[in-house]
């Protein structure tokens, strides 16, 4: 039987016979279908940590541990006896694995590559259940544990810091992060390996790769997030975008056949995936946060053979001739014989000129528990008046000692649900300000005190408040489709009907009927 250290798993409540099932005669006859079986010697490393998940082992006899170096030498995290499988979530991204895959006993293991374990996935629905629950429980195990290849050593007021752990919880990675102001040892840390307190963020990556303020996609090359992906064969369907709409596209179409491609400027889940809880999402009656929701449906695309790439944002459709491209950041052309565009929309900003300076520092567009984190026990205003506005009042008003919610309009009714009205207006802890406006910021490194204006009287007042969500709505991100399709004074992309004779025309639309709903 499978032991992990602390036991984790059976405190959090889900058993431990689903993170680390035992498989049957039988089911382990129609796995080693699927792959070949070898002898193995104790000592014998099938994996090394680092190493590109290309490989999933069930051990017929002996035993496999699963290492990682630390400070008193090889600490085993668990232990694969007869009947158990080795893996996790990297083993349908092909990203590089956590831990050392060793063997422990002399016996004899089932080795199946990737691309045979995903045709088994998707053709042996009672072996996929078993094998997308272990996954999916085991990265959530080392997550939860920290047990990861990053070291974050950052600060609670810096901007930076922020962001990145952002990116990577958003991405589903396991990181430690070393707070400069709280926890112990990280001077120890900054002298190992030559980086100073003004170098902050830094991300230790992989043990000794050390970056300084690193961009998202800097840290995504340092951990291989794209390292499996082909960048340069033709795919049936190119998605742009890995919301909600764009990962259920990726579902549909790879879950027909169809090679996948999907590209995604920062991690799965789009705006949904920072929402604290959804509530009116069909199929979920008791709710679901916006993060869960975008795990499923992103490791339910890379079930059926999907693949995400990770921090590269499309900066043009290149349309002239078929096959389509589109171009990423670093210049790479992504060939494509269909693309479906959902790259959704940008945050709106507040039009204040030092607004900059606080993003991240005291200004935020997610409330998550990251940031629940940072402003508990204390006051916090939120800007908006829609459904994410609503969903962030009700999230924060659980740990903050007040919200303020500030509305520009005379009221909710409008532009919320009706059921998060009523949670709203039932809170004790939650105060609207109808016909406000914020109209200053004022901080020294981190946001200290926010101006706001009541529309009506013209009547300023000023506040100590150190965090402020801003939930205006958002702008669509289309800015890169221009000289390709047809945009209205919005941005919004116009399809079928909307589509005028001279906008075809400028087009060149090549068919004899007119553009079908949603086509352009």
């Amino acid at each position: 039987m499978a032991q992990a250290v602390n036991g984790e798993q059976a405190r959090s409540g889900v058993r431990a016979d689903q993170i680390y099932p035992t498989l049957t005669a039988a089911q382990i006859a129609r796995i080693a279908a699927h792959g070949r079986r070898r002898r193995v010697a104790p000592g014998e490393v099938l994996v090394q940590a680092g190493e590109r998940t290309a490989r999933l082992f069930v051990v017929a006899s002996g035993r496999i541990d699963v290492v990682r170096p630390s400070a008193a030498g090889e600490e085993v995290l668990v232990s694969f006896g007869p009947g158990m499988f080795t893996g996790e979530v990297t083993m349908l991204s092909g990203r590089r694995g956590l831990a050392q895959l060793q063997v422990g006993a002399v016996g004899e293991v089932i080795e199946v590559g990737r691309d045979d374990l995903l045709a088994l996935i998707q053709t042996d629905g009672d072996l996929s259940e078993i094998l997308m629950r272990a996954f999916i429980l085991r990265r959530a195990e080392l997550i939860a544990r920290g047990v990861g290849d990053v070291v974050l050593l950052g600060s609670a007021h810096c901007q930076g810091t922020l962001r990145i752990r952002e990116f990577l919880t958003r991405n589903g990675h396991p990181y430690t992060v070393l707070d400069l102001d709280r926890d112990a040892g990280v001077e120890e840390l900054l002298e190992r390996f030559h980086v100073s307190a003004a170098d902050v963020p830094v991300v230790i990556c992989r043990g000794d790769v050390v970056l300084r303020n690193p961009t998202n996609q800097q840290i995504a090359d340092c951990l291989g997030f794209n390292d499996a992906i082909d960048q340069t064969t033709i795919r049936d369907l190119v998605i742009v975008g890995a919301g909600p709409s764009g990962l259920a596209a990726a579902v549909y179409g790879a879950s027909e056949g169809l090679d996948v491609l999907v590209v995604e400027s920062t991690a799965p889940g789009g705006q949904a995936g920072a929402s604290s809880k959804i509530e009116n999402y069909l199929g979920f009656p008791t709710g679901i946060s916006g993060q869960d929701l975008a795990d499923r449906a992103y490791t339910q695309a890379e079930k059926f053979g999907a693949q995400v790439i990770i921090a590269k944002g499309a900066t043009r459709l290149a349309c002239d001739r078929k096959p389509y491209a589109i171009e990423i950041g670093d210049g790479q052309r992504l060939p494509a014989r269909a693309v479906i565009i959902a790259t959704g929309a940008e945050y709106r900003r507040l039009p204040i000129e030092n607004l900059p300076q606080f993003e991240g520092a005291g200004v935020y567009y997610a409330a998550t528990f990251m940031e629940a984190q940072l402003c508990a026990d204390e006051e916090v205003i939120i800007v908006g008046a829609g459904n994410s506005a609503g969903q962030a009042a009700v999230f924060l008003a659980q740990g903050a000692k007040r919200v303020h919610m500030l509305i520009r309009s005379e009221g909710l009714a409008d532009t919320m649900s009706r059921y998060l009205i009523s949670r709203i207006e039932d809170h004790p802890r939650i105060v609207r300000h109808v016909h406000a406006e914020i109209v200053s910021l004022e901080g020294n490194g981190h946001l200290e005190r926010v101006g706001w204006r009541d529309k009506q009287s013209g009547r300023i007042e000023t506040h100590g408040i150190r965090h402020v969500f801003a939930m205006t709505g958002a702008a669509p991100s289309t800015r890169w489709l221009g000289g390709c399709l047809a945009l209205d004074a919005k941005g919004f992309i116009k399809t079928g009907p909307d589509l005028s004779p001279d906008d075809l025309a400028v087009a060149r639309w090549p068919l004899a009927r007119p553009p079908h709903l949603l086509e352009a």
